[in-house]
């Protein structure tokens, strides 16, 4: 009897153990680390195809969670989409459409609209949304969404670290930096290399707390500048190449790269992709990836299409058409993997999805409240990631009313279902495109297809109407060609 009753007390203990253990596991807390590659192409992975660029740890990172091959950035430019990432707001309804400062030529026929230069403080950022609930919020690198009193710092991050007004590395990629928000290195620093430092010791330090990590590279935005470490391992992997001197072709008035040839480039991704395996390596040590969300992504096609005859832009996303600065697909597909606990392992999912999508994503995982008077334009990701049903949405829509070094001369886009219409505003003409059936966009349907393409056109207008879009006037001083 007495042995009975001792096994049943052992039993009662054994029982709160495991339920105390399952509800601190319960209670852990759960990361967001939120990765953005500046100017990353679509097809400068591996896993997204490249056979040129070597990108291991970020297949890596692909084959334990899910690849979107219908991804896009919310503009075909940097500004716009990082205020649409951290605002789940179209760019128009920001009032960031351009680059910041943006190119605002004053000979063209057409006076592009002026937005804002900075993100305006009213607006409720992912970050102040994750610190609200006592998140950790750590900024790293790239900023470009204002200057003094509009850094990541006045926009929710405890941390900045590398984040200031000027949209690429103003010292280049090694120390000295000539930033001022990130103290020089040794001599021979790599940024990307110190950026990845700060983010593993800001990990290691809140490891056991919930945080919010942003880390959005330099690379591989200009200077093209190779990294010494691993430029010779392309150079040679060059030679066994075939032709590389004829890898361009027309594109409206600018020319479009062929073929992914760049040393230089090469190595910048390669050096990319040892780092973000360095930060998956100290997740995993640390056992924090069963609890954290990671996103990588890009924010903008990749820069393959450029007006000036005397540069050769450094990458190409082939088989799509064009590149950054563009809305056909080069200029706004990117690259999209989402790893989280829950989610299979190795899937793809071909939904469209787009930036204003990472606010109630990432809120949604953490268990916080969504706030959709804030991501008006986002949908949270959770339901596909989770293998369910396609998301409930009408269309994707971009806004790119401005002059761009690529070629670009102003213009607008929208995609619902496989349709895609496009509208160039100083040419004063559209254009439509299946997209289940032309990826690459060289058969215009228009002709044959007028009523699908008022119809977009409807649907175009009326989003545009919603999100305050501004447009381009006619330019009095214009006098021809």
């Amino acid at each position: 009897m007495k042995s009975n009753f001792t096994f049943l007390l052992s039993l009662l203990f054994l029982l709160s153990l495991i339920a105390c253990r399952e509800t601190a596991e319960e209670k852990e807390p759960l990361n967001v680390v939120f990765i953005l590659v500046d100017d990353l192409g679509w097809k400068d992975l591996g896993c997204y195809g490249s056979e040129f660029y070597e990108t291991p740890n970020i297949d890596r990172l692909a084959a334990s969670g899910q690849l979107f091959t219908n991804a896009y950035a919310a503009s075909p430019v940097c500004s716009p989409t990082r205020a649409a990432i951290l605002t789940g707001k179209y760019p128009s309804r920001v009032g960031i459409t351009d680059w910041i400062k943006g190119n605002d030529p004053k000979n063209r026929r057409l006076l592009g609209p002026q937005d804002l230069h900075e993100l305006p403080l009213e607006e409720v950022t992912m970050a102040e949304a994750f610190k609200e609930h006592g998140y950790h919020t750590f900024f790293a690198g790239k900023w470009h969404l204002g200057d003094e009193g509009y850094f990541p710092e006045q926009q929710g991050f405890d941390f900045n670290l590398g984040g200031h007004h000027m949209g690429q590395p103003p010292g280049g990629y090694y120390s000295p930096y000539k930033n001022p928000k990130l103290s020089d290195g040794p001599e021979g620093e790599y940024l990307t290399d110190r950026l990845t430092d700060e983010s593993i010791r800001f990990i290691r330090e809140k490891k056991d707390q919930p945080f919010l990590l942003y880390l959005s590279y330099y690379t591989v935005h200009t200077p093209i500048q190779a990294n010494r470490t691993y430029v010779g391992r392309f150079q040679e992997k060059k030679k066994s190449l075939p032709d590389t001197v004829n890898i361009q072709t027309p594109e409206h008035d600018a020319s479009t790269i062929t073929r992914q040839t760049n040393a230089d480039y090469a190595s910048m991704v390669y050096a990319l992709d040892q780092n973000v395996g360095r930060l998956l390596d100290t997740l995993e040590s640390l056992d924090l990836m069963d609890h954290t969300m990671v996103i990588f992504t890009s924010d903008n096609g990749g820069l393959s299409t450029l007006a000036n005859p005397n540069r050769i832009a450094p990458t190409s996303v082939r088989p799509l058409r064009a590149g950054k600065g563009w809305c056909y697909e080069g200029g706004i597909r990117v690259p999209l993997i989402i790893s989280m606990p829950g989610a299979e392992a190795g899937g793809e999912i071909a939904e469209p999805v787009i930036s204003t999508d990472f606010y109630p994503t990432t809120l949604e995982f953490a268990g916080l409240a969504a706030r959709p008077d804030q991501h008006q334009d986002g949908l949270s990701l959770l339901p596909i990631l989770k293998g369910e049903n396609t998301l409930d949405r009408e269309a994707l829509y971009w806004h790119y009313p401005h002059y761009h070094g690529s070629g670009w001369k102003g213009g607008s886009a929208i995609r619902v279902g496989n349709w895609k219409l496009i509208e160039f505003y100083e040419e004063e003409k559209m254009e439509l495109y299946d997209l289940s059936q032309d990826l690459e966009e060289q058969h215009d349907l228009l002709a044959e297809n007028p009523e699908k393409a008022r119809e977009l056109k409807k649907q175009l207008e009326a989003i545009q109407k919603t999100t305050n879009a501004q447009f381009p006037t006619e330019n009095p001083e214009f006098a021809g060609e």
